[in-house]
């Protein structure tokens, strides 16, 4: 994927970034919303959301864990957009809490996977979110940068 930046300096590459991060704070809401409320989630593609999302590994302490990742995905949209405006030092802080966000998702599918025995839906599409925010941010100056190398 290679960074399309206009000469005024705007990346269309940060801006789909930010529309992407909009799907992940959509479900990050609704999952928080869910909690607070006590509501139970339908799962329509596969079964385990209850499992999931009342086991231990749910919650950071009193705080959902799908609050964290709206407040992530939140700061996500921002920076994205400041960096789609041009803006050098926000995409470096972008890359840092995608990676810390792609490390912990990493955790939570293990968790999912090896310690919990069942998957969320709405867990996975977060999953699916992160990784695909991380590709499109670390890959779009990947083209650039291997012609570069190659001289």
């Amino acid at each position: 994927m290679t960074n399309t930046t206009t000469r005024s300096g705007f990346s269309w590459t940060y801006l789909i970034a930010a529309l992407v991060s909009l799907i992940g704070l959509a479900d990050a809401i609704y999952l928080t919303v869910q909690h607070i409320t006590g509501a139970s989630l339908r799962c329509t593609v596969i079964s385990g959301c209850s499992e999931v999302l009342s086991s231990p590994y749910a919650q950071a302490g009193p705080v959902p864990l799908a609050a964290v990742g709206a407040a992530a995905y939140f700061v996500v949209f921002s920076l994205a957009i400041l960096a789609a405006f041009g803006y050098p030092l926000v995409r470096l802080w972008l890359k840092i809490l995608l990676g810390i966000m792609f490390l912990t998702t990493l955790w939570l599918l293990y968790l999912q996977a090896f310690v919990i025995h069942h998957f969320c839906q709405y867990c996975l599409l977060s999953a699916a979110v992160t990784i695909t925010l991380t590709l499109i941010v670390f890959l779009s100056n990947l083209p650039k940068r291997l012609c570069d190398w190659c001289g």
